[in-house]
């Protein structure tokens, strides 16, 4: 199913546009208008003075940024650190003070020269004036790159498994898939305008409060104030070689100056089956040998063990405790945080205990600020469970997983999932913990030095047993019949030091300057040991003795490792706005970094962007159906450093061990890596052209941003000469990939009224990403395949990447029917009619008869939030979808086909695939549409308005996810089949390939409370 995008936001423009009183103008900027045109000449007699003030948040905070402009003469400024400002004025001048997030106020001034105001939140707009960048943070009108901010007001409400779930469909432009579904115990794989690399890392690079490679871990939903998401490069340049995939900085909540707070959040959450493959049942079977359709034996029984792995009664549930307050120089926030996720299948569940500590301490006359995080998160995953589906689904329906007297049954055929799970165990304990801290301290008004500093450290235990009457144990070889153990431990940590100097000031009212310099110290160690042993007598002691039994050589294995990395840097960055008209903004990193070649150690990203606030302008004065408009565009560098230690060193590796003329046996060592002192980072080249607007009387607001990525010196591994190499393979650079692609947010206030309103919020995204070159002068390389198909047959790659052909393309032979036998035919390269023995399948794309048959990775990603409200009840409908995709239904080529199989089967082999009678085979015969439009979240809620000194806030609320699914794919939920990367592997899944055995989809249903006092 094919969609065009046109006809979508088309569609979405309409919706939007025929929803409230669109065109309504703001009357009381008419009023003022009227009123300086009406009063020139008295003005023009009255004596300018200078008028004073300071401007104070909801809490009686000072507020830095905030816009003044005085109506009358047009003279503006904004208010300093303290939310102090001046600004000339005559006597019934209107001055009007206004800041995103709040209620625009005009005060007219009189014979005072002094104002002190204090700024209310604004009903029709989100309280996000500031925004998170990198090392700063600054008003939302005076970004100039393509930053995107969601704060928790605009988080998903279904229960995050992981901190990015909230993020899933609220960023245009990044991409956010659990190729696991629900299973509490998976990943998500996370991507922000297409693929950056071939073997470095892909994924953006997470900072918490500052730590670069935060663990998400460490981050309990309730916890979390905002995600800003650095998408192009003028705005990652400045992290340097890790921010090729971008930068998602997380800022977690603090305690504000005012009484003590106490919040309460709470969900339990039941998941339930939307569907399961459908699979012959014993009496579908019986009927199928009974017609001669399928030879198999009937063994007399009647199972059917796929709901037997099933927890069907999961109950999660989510508990966050936090205390919060402060004094003018003093603010604290402690929160506690349990967690017990229950997965859909038995034996799978994860626990988590997390603590998150914050304190903010000013002094030295509030010159001095302390700023000190400390978090902790304890977690016991229970890993046993999760898999086994496609063993339970293709059994013989008609066979028992026990033997009459009650035992397992075990064949060697096949692994008996229901004593798997009972007689083996996989758990995991796991600590993550962060210390970091930050000192402020003004040197003189304006000048800001600094120093932050912070230590990660993540722990890991690994215990696995396996029972000696287990089917594992029975069947092994090596000690029949005795049990197996194993345990593992894993210590990663990282030391970060960045000491800043920042300079902030305003002249003459028009120009602001920012300015920051630094220095970045990190390095990271990871060290680890792993042993396990086999033939144990009795199952007392598991994992925690494993030497009960003799070391012998065939059965016992034993490893430890350790490595580490150095990266330095320094940086700066300079912002200077005039008038708040024309905005410029440049960076530059210099950084070294010890995973590179002795030639390339260090690396320089520069970065520049400029904004131009269009409302600003006289001309525009008289266009009052557009309230803001601003024009962005931005340059910038990135680099990749997300590979292997020592990938640029030889390394050393056992051999084998021989007898030598001392008689002694020893162990002999070669070189096991080839040594590339000209490795280097990849470097990214970024162009952003961006549009922010607000219109219509402050009702609808967006922002377009048009890209162009390039990354060139890709990283990968290639065939080396020998000699002079000794080995056959090196890590280099060689290749370039690009991206270019559009995205769109949109938001709609369709109706505000004091009783009722509806706003509409709409993210779309469309990207083209293509492997340019793959090869230079010294080493030759066409294509590079992914995505081993598996299963039955050496069926080979799913993917072929050519040099100057688009990411995710599907190369495969072009189905053209069965013979009258049931044999597969297929077209060839001139598109005549072939057996599958004549069809070439070489990798010479002049040569072979393989073709493009689809393409992965869906074009257009779109989303739609429907929020209303009527008195105390809210309503939001969450809508995603992806489009014009295909997808590799694999359980579909493994279990249509009847051919030669022994297994239980889809009974679509009966009817949608009953013409096969030959081999399994890979083509498009098996490529579906995945394109899909869902309900993925429904949430009701109730506020309580509750007269109470102490009672601060009262909300229940049930939510619905994953409700309704409108596809024509015939697989399993298309929505959990990866979208990312090249087609590699990764959380066990790859690029466009639905699994033979995916973790159930489910529907889950969510209750809340959120409780403030």
């Amino acid at each position: 199913m094919k969609i065009n995008l046109l006809k979508i936001t088309g569609l979405s423009a309409a919706i939007i546009l025929l929803n409230g009183p669109a065109f309504s103008m703001n009357s009381e900027w008419e009023g003022a208008s009227g009123f300086m045109k009406g009063n020139k000449l008295w003005q023009q007699v009255q004596t300018q003075k200078v008028i004073t003030g300071t401007i104070l948040d909801e809490t009686n905070q000072p507020m830095p940024g905030v816009g003044i402009r005085n109506q009358t003469s047009g003279k503006s400024t904004v208010t300093d650190g303290n939310g102090k400002f001046s600004i000339e004025a005559n006597a019934n001048d209107v001055i009007r003070i206004s800041s995103v997030g709040y209620r625009t106020q005009n005060v007219t001034v009189g014979a005072q020269n002094s104002l002190s105001i204090k700024l209310a939140v604004s009903a029709d707009t989100k309280l996000d004036e500031v925004v998170v960048i990198g090392y700063g943070t600054l008003n939302k009108d005076q970004i100039s790159s393509a930053v995107t901010k969601v704060d928790s007001s605009g988080f998903r409400q279904s229960g995050a498994r992981s901190a990015l779930d909230l993020l899933v469909g609220k960023v245009a432009g990044l991409q956010i898939t659990r190729p696991g579904g629900t299973n509490p115990n998976s990943g998500v794989t996370v991507q922000l305008r297409g693929v950056t690399s071939l073997a470095g890392t892909q994924t953006p690079l997470i900072i918490i409060d500052g730590i670069p490679g935060g663990n998400l871990d460490l981050l309990a939903q309730d916890d979390i104030e905002s995600f800003s998401v650095l998408k192009d490069g003028s705005g990652a340049a400045i992290y340097g070689t890790r921010a090729n995939a971008g930068v998602i900085l997380v800022t977690t909540k603090k305690g504000k100056a005012g009484p003590s707070r106490f919040d309460y959040n709470s969900y339990v959450r039941h998941e339930r089956l939307v569907k399961r493959p459908d699979f012959m049942n014993a009496t579908e079977l019986r009927q199928r040998i009974a017609s001669k359709e399928y030879v198999v034996q009937d063994y007399g029984g009647d199972f059917d063990y796929f709901y037997d792995l099933i927890n069907q009664n999961n109950i999660s549930q989510n508990h966050n405790f936090a205390v919060s307050g402060g004094s003018e120089n003093s603010n604290y926030r402690a929160s506690l945080n349990y967690r017990d996720l229950q997965g859909f299948a038995q034996q799978n569940n994860r626990k988590d205990y997390g603590i998150r500590l914050s304190l903010t301490q000013k002094g030295f006359n509030k010159r001095l600020t302390a700023l000190f995080n400390v978090a902790t998160n304890f977690n016991n995953p229970n890993l046993i469970a999760g898999g086994g589906w496609e063993n339970v689904l293709t059994k013989n329906p008609t066979e028992s997983y026990f033997n009459p007297d009650g035992s397992y049954l075990f064949t060697r055929n096949l692994t008996n999932e229901i004593a798997r799970i009972n007689q083996e165990k996989n758990r995991r304990q796991q600590q993550t913990m962060s210390a970091d801290g930050k000192i402020d301290f003004e040197i003189i008004p304006g000048l800001k030095a600094s120093v932050f500093g912070a230590h990660q450290r993540d722990w890991r235990i690994d215990g696995e047993y396996r029972d000696k009457q287990g089917q594992n144990s029975l069947e092994n070889g090596n000690a029949p019949g005795g049990g197996y153990a194993s345990r593992s431990t894993s210590l990663d940590q990282n030391f970060n030091l960045e000491p800043t100097v920042e300079y902030n000031k305003t002249f003459a009212e028009r120009h602001k300057i920012q300015a920051i310099a630094g220095y970045s110290y990190r390095y990271e160690v990871s060290e680890g040991f792993n042993a396990n042993n086999r033939g144990y007598v009795n199952d007392l002691f598991e994992e925690n003795n494993l030497g009960s039994v003799p070391v012998v050589l065939n059965r016992i294995a034993i490893g430890s490792y350790k490595n580490d990395n150095t990266l330095i840097a320094g940086f700066a960055r300079i912002f200077y706005s005039f008038d708040d008209k024309y905005i410029f903004q440049a960076s530059v990193r210099r950084e070294g970094s010890s995973r590179f070649g002795a030639n390339n150690k260090w690396a320089t990203f520069p970065a520049a962007s400029a904004a131009w606030n269009v409302t600003q302008e006289d001309f525009m004065k008289n266009v009052k159906w557009v309230n803001n408009l601003k024009l962005r565009l931005g340059y910038g560098e990135t680099g990749n450093s997300g590979f292997a230690n020592y990938a640029s060193l030889v390394t050393l590796g056992t051999g084998g061990i021989y007898l030598f003329p001392t008689g002694e046996y020893a162990q002999t060592y070669g070189p096991s890596r080839n040594p590339n002192p000209d490795l280097r980072w990849e470097r990214k080249k970024e162009l952003n052209f961006g549009v922010d607007f607000t219109i219509l009387n402050n009702k609808l607001s967006g922002s377009i941003e048009l890209y162009r990525r390039v990354t060139q010196d890709l990283l990968d591994t290639y065939t080396s000469p020998q000699p002079p190499f000794v080995q056959s393979s090196i890590y280099t650079n060689v290749g370039t990939i690009s991206a270019k692609g559009i995205e769109v947010t949109l938001s709609y206030a369709a109706v505000k009224k004091d009783k009722f309103s509806w706003d509409i919020d709409f993210t779309g995204s469309t990207t083209q990403n293509k492997l340019d070159r793959y090869s230079n002068d010294v080493y030759k390389r066409d294509l590079k395949t992914f995505g081993g198909i598996g299963g039955f047959g050496a069926l080979g790659d799913a993917f072929r990447t050519y040099e100057g052909r688009a990411i995710g393309e599907f190369w495969g032979k072009r189905f053209a029917g069965f013979t009258p036998d049931g044999k597969w035919t297929f077209f060839n390269k001139n598109n005549e009619v072939v057996s599958n023995a004549q069809i070439n399948t070489s990798s010479f794309r002049d040569q072979t008869d393989l073709a493009v048959i689809g393409n992965a990775i869906p074009k257009y990603y779109l989303s739609l939030t429907n929020s209303f409200r009527y008195g105390n009840f809210d309503l939001r409908v969450f809508l995603r979808s992806k489009l014009d995709f295909d997808i590799l239904n694999t359980m579909a080529l493994s279990y249509g086909n009847k051919n030669g199989a022994t297994t239980n089967l889809l009974n679509s082999a009966f009817t949608k695939y009953a013409e096969i009678k030959d081999t399994y085979m890979y083509s498009d015969y098996y490529l579906e549409s995945g394109s899909f439009l869902k309900v993925d979240e429904l949430t009701l809620g109730y506020t309580f308005k509750l007269k109470s000194p102490v009672v601060r806030n009262l909300r229940l609320y049930l939510t619905g996810q994953n409700l309704w699914t409108i596809t024509g794919y015939t697989g399993n939920d298309p929505d959990y089949v990866s979208d990312t990367g090249l087609g590699q592997e990764q959380n066990g899944k790859s690029l466009g390939i639905d699994t033979r055995g995916p973790y159930p989809a489910t529907r889950q249903f969510l209750f809340g409370v959120n409780f403030g006092f």
